[in-house]
C-alpha cells in the first residue's frame, strides 16, 4: 500500500536548515497495523503528515497504492485524502458547534453524496462505534472516550483504505485508552490498514509491527504478534 524510498524532509528557518526525515525507506502492506515510535522531535509526526498527504517530502519517492504522490499539488493530495485516508488525532478535532451526527457526516458532504447515502453511512458508523444514542449530542456533552469514538466514526465513514492515528489515547485515562485501542484493533481485523504514532509501549503492543525513529532515521523494525490476538480469537 505504501512505499517510501530515501524520503527526506527539511525545513529552513532564519537560514538554518533542519532535517526532520533523513532517507527513510518503508514498506507498509495492505491490512497491516504499524506503530511508529521514538522520542519527541524524532520525525514521527512529520512522517505521518507526509504519509497522510498533508505535506510533501523535500526529496525522495513516496508511492501510495502504486502511484508516486511525492510531489502532488494540494488539490491532488486533497482528492486522494478524501477517498482513501482517515485520521484520528490526540485532541479529537471535533467541531464544538456541530452535533455528533453532523461531525461524522462532514467528510461525506465534501464528497457531494446524496442525503440518503449520507444518512446510511453515518448511521452505520454510529452503530458500529456504539454511539448511536449520542447522535444529537454536542462534543462538550461527551466524555473523552466518547469523543474519540466520534472521531474514529468520522475517520471510517468514507470507508478509507488506511487510518492514520496520532497519539489516539494521549488525552484519555488508561481504561478508556484501552477501549479505543481495542476499537482500532477490531478495525484492523476487519481489513483496515492502520499506522499509529505513539509514545505508549502499551498501545504499540496492539500493532503487528513497530518502527522506531531517531533523529529522522529508521533505526529498528520488528514484526510481532499483537497483544490483543488471544482476546479476539
Amino acid at each position: 500500500m505504501i512505499q517510501t524510498i530515501n524520503l527526506q524532509k527539511k525545513y529552513t528557518t532564519d537560514e538554518v536548515e533542519t532535517t526532520a526525515l533523513n532517507r527513510v525507506n518503508l514498506e507498509i502492506n495492505d491490512g497491516e497495523f504499524v506503530a511508529i515510535m521514538g522520542p519527541s522531535g524524532c520525525g514521527k509526526s512529520t512522517l505521518l503528515n507526509i504519509l497522510g498527504l498533508l505535506d510533501n517530502p523535500t526529496a525522495g519517492e513516496f508511492y501510495f497504492q502504486g502511484q508516486n504522490v511525492a510531489q502532488y499539488n494540494e488539490r491532488q493530495r486533497a482528492d486522494l485524502r478524501k477517498t482513501s485516508i482517515g485520521f484520528v488525532f490526540q485532541s479529537f478535532n471535533l467541531i464544538e458547534e456541530l452535533t455528533v451526527y453532523e461531525n461524522i457526516e462532514l467528510p461525506l458532504i465534501y464528497q457531494k453524496l446524496s442525503s440518503t447515502e449520507i444518512n446510511y453511512r453515518v448511521t452505520t458508523a454510529l452503530e458500529r462505534l456504539q454511539i448511536a444514542h449520542r447522535g444529537q449530542h454536542f462534543p462538550q456533552q461527551l466524555s473523552g472516550g466518547q469523543q474519540q469514538r466520534v472521531a474514529i466514526a468520522r475517520s471510517i465513514v468514507c470507508s478509507p483504505q488506511i487510518i492514520l492515528a496520532d497519539e489516539p489515547t494521549g488525552n484519555l485515562d488508561s481504561a478508556t485508552g484501552q477501549e479505543v485501542m481495542n476499537l482500532l484493533a477490531e478495525l484492523n481485523e476487519s481489513g483496515t490498514t492502520i499506522i499509529m504514532v505513539t509514545h505508549s509501549p502499551t498501545d504499540a503492543e496492539y500493532s503487528r509491527r513497530i518502527i522506531r525513529l531517531f533523529d529522522g532515521e529508521v533505526i529498528t523494525e520488528n514484526t510481532k504478534k499483537p497483544a490483543y490476538a488471544k482476546e479476539l480469537l
